[in-house]
Formats: C-alpha cells, structure tokens, sequence
C-alpha cells in the first residue's frame, strides 16, 4: 500500500476457524498490515495466536465497557462495541494513525460501478489501490469515518436506492475507518452502528457510506460465534430498540420484509443530522 500509516482491524470472537475476512483481503490482493483484535474473555484466545500468531491483539473488556454507554444494565458482554471502542487506543499503542475496523464474516469485496457510472458487480483484485483511494479522500474532509457499502444495500438492483448511481449516504457500518486524530465513541450494547451514526451525526459530525464499493458477507446468523448468539437470543425487535434509545426524533420500528416479517428500525433522515440550509434563503 502506498499510504504505511494504515492498518486492518478484524474484529472477531469465539471462531478462530472462520475468520473469513482475512482469507478475503489476501485472495483481493492486500498487502498491507492485518491485526485480530479479540478480547480477554474469549476462550478460544489460544487458539487464535496459534493461528495468527503476533497479528493478535488482546483487549480488556470489563475495563473497555466502564468508558462508553452501554445503553442498558445488563451484564452480557457477548457484542462487538467493545472491541469497536478498544480499537482507537489500541492504534495508538501500535504507533498507527488510520485504520478500518472490519467484522470477521466477510466473504468478498467487490465494485458494485463501472467508471462511466454503470451499474455492474465485480470482484475486486486489488484492494490496496481501493484503501489507498479511500484513505486519500478521508485525509482532505472533515469527517468522522466513511464506510463502504453492504450487499445488503443493493436489494432491487439498478432500480434500488444504493443501485441508481454512484453517491455518498449519510449511514455508516461495518467497514469503518477512522483516525486517532478523530476519535468517537461507539454507544449501546446492540445496533451500535446504528446507535452511533445517528446519535453522533445529530451533533454535526459527519458519517459517510461510498456506494461504488461494497462488502458481502456471509447470511445473518449463519456463522456461529460473534455476535450470532446474542442476536438469536434478543432477536431484532430488542436490537432495533436501541437506536430509538438513543435516537427517538428520528428513529421509528417498523415491519420489514413481505413474507417473514420482521421488526426494523428506521430512521427519519430529515430529522436526523443538521443540513446546509440554501443561501437562497438568507434574509436580505
């Protein structure tokens, strides 16, 4: 990679096997540093330094949790917003100033445009070029984090709101990159991600989601370990509840879905985050 002051965060716990997202970044051609970072309370711990060896890093958990807003009283800690949190002063410690923050379960990075703007979905063979870009564009605006965008986003294709063309949104998950020089908190146990973009952003911060690129990752709740469990535990109603915690002028539950229907947050953009006001209306 062309910028050496960068570095892969893979967030992981308790699936030493199947830390896909490492696979993924080599078969795409990255060259840059990787590091595991996992918490003092997984017991697969060992088995994750014979397998990665040096590029794991360890974090304490109970002591991470006491820094943030976890959002509720409970004492299960089986989430990834600690690690989220750690992850900042974990990149100072390793003298790193950028990094991007991934989950464990990503399966393939792909381009989702052609440069004339058309609607394609391409593996991607080089991703240092596409961190490089990314990390450029990051250093010249003021922003939190950006992100790319999910498989997810593109449901209807060309004729879905991701798939119409190449845009910034104002969502952020996943694939955050950050800075030590633009720190954040994550917040709340669950749907942190959600949780953050919006709580943070009603502020004036700024969160942005590139939709030229994506990630895939494998189904919801198919790869045990992580996060499956609580989730399974909880379900979607609990997880969506969170944001609306956190975010209660703009965040609403609805049903999602047409045949299995399911609760889902969503959120209410122009009640969201402060927007430019057009000079057209500036009194005279």
């Amino acid at each position: 990679m062309k910028n050496k002051d960068f570095a892969v965060f893979i967030l992981t716990h308790g699936r030493p096997t199947k830390v896909h997202t490492y696979s993924s970044l080599l078969k795409c051609g990255y060259t840059g540093r990787i590091y595991i970072v996992i918490d003092n309370e997984d017991i697969q711990a060992e088995a994750y330094k014979q397998a990665y060896g040096d590029k794991v890093i360890v974090f304490d958990k109970k002591a991470i949790s006491d820094t943030f807003d976890e959002g509720d009283n409970f004492e299960d800690r089986r989430a990834i917003v600690y690690a989220r949190n750690a992850c900042f002063e974990i990149a100072k410690n390793l003298g790193i100033k950028y990094f991007m923050q991934l989950d464990d379960d990503y399966t393939a990075f792909s381009y989702r445009f052609t440069s004339k703007g058309k609607y394609l979905h391409r593996s991607m063979k080089n991703i240092d070029v596409i961190f490089d870009a990314m990390l450029d564009y990051y250093k010249t605006i003021n922003v939190k984090s950006i992100a790319m965008a999910q498989s997810g986003d593109f449901i209807g294709g060309e004729n879905g709101q991701f798939g119409k063309g190449r845009k910034l949104f104002r969502k952020c998950m996943n694939t955050f990159l950050c800075s030590t020089d633009r720190p954040f908190q994550f917040v709340g146990r669950i749907n942190e991600d959600v949780n953050t973009y919006t709580n943070v952003q009603s502020r004036g911060n700024v969160f942005l989601t590139l939709s030229n690129i994506a990630i895939n990752q494998l189904s919801t709740q198919s790869n045990s370990g992580g996060m499956t469990e609580l989730y399974l535990d909880s379900g979607t109603y609990v997880k969506s509840f969170y944001t609306v915690m956190y975010a209660p002028s703009c965040c609403k539950i609805v049903p999602m879905g047409e045949t299995h229907r399911r609760l889902h947050h969503r959120i209410s953009w122009k009640n969201a985050v402060p927007v430019i006001i057009n000079e057209s209306h500036k009194k005279k």
